[in-house]
C-alpha cells in the first residue's frame, strides 16, 4: 500500500512559499540538503514535490508519457508553438524523429569552423582596455552563429538587435508570469498585499506580442522565400524542410518549421551564451584556474584558431565548461506533471502533482561533490561524470527529452571559450551587482561587466 506524502518531513507550506518567492534557488538547495528523497509541498489544492533522490529524478525524466511538461512551460506556447520544447505525445515523438538526423555528430561538426570564424570576427572589434558586458556580447555572438547555421544568414546589426530584443522580451515575460502566480498565492494566504501594476503588465504583454510577430515575420519570410525559389538549402532549416516521415513520407508544414526554428533560436543561443558568461565570471574569480586554462591553450593551440581536431586535446577547457555548468546550469530546474495517479519511492503521487527536479540544487549537493560551492574543474578528471549516479549532473536534462542540441552547445562552448580566452583576459569590473535572473534560462539580470586585457 502506498504511503501518504505528508508523512514525510517537509517545510511548513506558508513559510516555504514565502522563502521560495524570496530566494528560489536557495530554497531548493536548502530542501535538498535537509530532506531526502521527496520534499512534499501543498499550496491550496495543488501538490508540488521536489525530488532529491537521483533514482527518482531519473525515473521521472525517463517516462515522458506519465510525466509531461507542466502548464507553466505552456506560457511560452505562443512563441515556440508546438516545437520540441513544449509539444507532447505522438506529435513530439514524430518531430523529434524528424529533427534528430540534423543533430548527428557528423552533421554538427561541420559548424565548428563557423563558430570559430564568428568569434574571431567579434574579437577584431575588441580592444585592450575596453569594458564589455560579456552577456550581451555572448548573446550577440551565439545569435549570429545560430542564424548562420539555421538559416545561412548573416544578420545585419538592426536585424540582430530586433531578434535579440524579442528574445529578451520573451524571457522577461516568462519570468513575470511565473512570479505573478507565486505572488498571487502569497496574497491568498495573507502573507502579502498584492499590488499588480496593470499598466506595466499591459505594456509587457504588448512587448511580448510584438516579439511573437517579429519571429513570425522573420521566419515565415525565410521559409516562403525557400519555397518560392524551389531550393531548400544545406543549412539546418534546409535539412528540416527535406526530412520525411518514415511511415507516411510526409514533411514538416510551414507552421512546424517555424515552431522548431524559434525553439532552436531560443534554446540554441541562450544556453551557450549564458554558460559562457558565467564561465568568464568564474574564471575571473579564480585566477589559478584561468592560468591553467591559458597554459593548456598555449600548449595545444599556441595562438592559432582552434579546430574540431583540437577538441580531444582541450581536456582542461572541457572541464572548465562542465564545472561552470555545474555551478550555473543553463536551466536551473525542470518540472513535470503526473498525468495519472502513480507511485514514487513507495509514496502515492496524485494525478496533477507538479514534480520538480533542480539542477541548481543537485549540482551543489555535498553528497556527490566535495566542497560543492568551489569552482574546481579538476574534479572532472578520471571521467567523474560517468561515475556519478544518473540524476545528479544533468545540465541538459535527461531521458528521451534530453536537449537535442546538447552536442552542438558543448562543442560551441568549448570552441568559443578557447578562441576568446587565448586572445583576451577578462577581469570583472569591481562594485557591480551581478543578480541572477531565473527565467526559462539562468541569466545575469543586469549583465556582467568585464575589463578586457589583451593577452601578450
Amino acid at each position: 500500500m502506498s504511503k501518504n506524502l505528508l508523512t514525510l518531513p517537509h517545510p511548513n507550506p506558508v513559510s516555504a512559499l514565502e522563502e521560495y518567492s524570496r530566494d528560489h534557488l536557495g530554497f531548493m538547495q536548502r530542501c535538498t540538503q535537509e530532506y531526502e528523497g521527496i520534499v512534499p509541498l501543498k499550496f491550496d489544492d495543488q501538490w508540488f514535490c521536489l525530488l532529491t533522490n537521483p533514482e527518482y529524478i531519473t525515473e521521472v525524466l525517463k517516462d515522458r508519457l506519465l510525466f509531461v511538461k507542466t502548464p507553466e512551460l505552456q506560457l511560452i506556447h505562443e512563441v515556440v508553438g508546438n516545437g520540441l520544447l513544449v509539444s507532447e505525445g505522438d506529435f513530439w515523438l514524430r518531430q523529434r524523429r524528424l529533427a534528430q538526423p540534423i543533430f548527428h555528430q557528423q552533421q554538427i561538426n561541420s559548424y565548428g569552423a563557423v563558430m570559430v570564424d564568428y568569434a574571431e570576427q567579434m574579437l577584431k572589434t575588441w580592444q585592450d582596455g575596453d569594458v564589455k558586458d560579456i552577456q550581451a556580447a555572448m548573446m550577440r555572438l551565439t545569435l549570429d552563429i545560430v542564424m548562420k547555421t539555421l538559416f545561412d544568414q548573416n544578420l545585419q546589426d538592426t536585424a540582430a538587435d530586433s531578434v535579440g530584443n524579442a528574445l529578451d522580451e520573451t524571457m522577461n515575460w516568462f519570468e513575470y508570469q511565473t512570479a505573478k502566480d507565486v505572488m498571487s498565492a502569497l496574497s491568498e494566504i495573507g502573507e502579502i498585499k498584492q499590488n499588480t501594476q496593470e499598466m506595466s503588465a499591459k505594456e509587457m504583454e504588448q512587448r511580448y506580442q510584438k516579439a511573437i510577430a517579429l519571429f513570425d515575420e522573420t521566419i515565415y519570410g525565410i521559409i516562403q522565400q525557400r519555397r518560392a525559389s524551389g531550393t531548400t538549402g544545406k543549412d539546418l532549416l534546409g535539412m528540416l524542410m527535406q526530412v520525411e516521415d518514415a511511415d507516411d513520407g510526409s514533411r514538416m508544414t510551414d507552421k512546424q518549421l517555424r515552431d522548431e526554428a524559434v525553439t532552436l533560436i531560443l534554446a540554441g543561443h541562450e544556453t551557450t551564451a549564458n554558460a559562457l558568461s558565467w564561465t568568464f565570471m568564474q574564471l575571473a574569480q579564480n585566477p589559478d584556474v584561468r592560468e591553467k586554462l591559458s597554459a593548456e591553450l598555449k600548449t595545444v593551440l599556441n595562438g592559432r584558431a582552434p579546430t574540431l581536431a583540437d577538441l580531444p586535446q582541450l581536456t582542461y577547457t572541457n572541464w572548465v565548461i562542465k564545472e561552470s555548468m555545474r555551478l550555473y546550469p543553463p536551466v536551473t530546474e525542470i518540472s513535470r506533471e503526473a498525468t495519472q495517479d502513480c507511485e514514487i519511492g513507495g509514496y502515492f503521487i496524485p494525478k496533477g502533482t507538479n514534480l520538480i527536479v533542480s539542477q541548481w540544487a543537485m549540482h551543489r549537493d555535498g553528497r556527490y561533490f566535495s566542497e560543492p560551492e568551489l569552482f574546481q574543474p579538476e574534479r572532472w578528471a578520471n571521467d567523474l561524470e560517468k561515475q556519478l549516479p544518473r540524476g545528479v549532473y544533468f545540465p541538459f536534462g535527461d531521458g528521451p527529452r534530453v536537449c537535442i542540441g546538447k552536442s552542438f552547445a558543448l562543442m560551441e562552448a568549448v570552441l568559443l571559450l578557447a578562441t576568446i580566452a587565448q586572445k583576451f583576459q577578462l577581469d570583472l569590473v569591481s562594485d557591480q551587482n551581478i543578480e541572477l535572473q531565473i527565467s526559462i534560462t539562468l541569466r545575469a539580470r543586469h549583465g556582467i561587466q568585464f575589463l578586457l586585457k589583451e593577452s601578450a
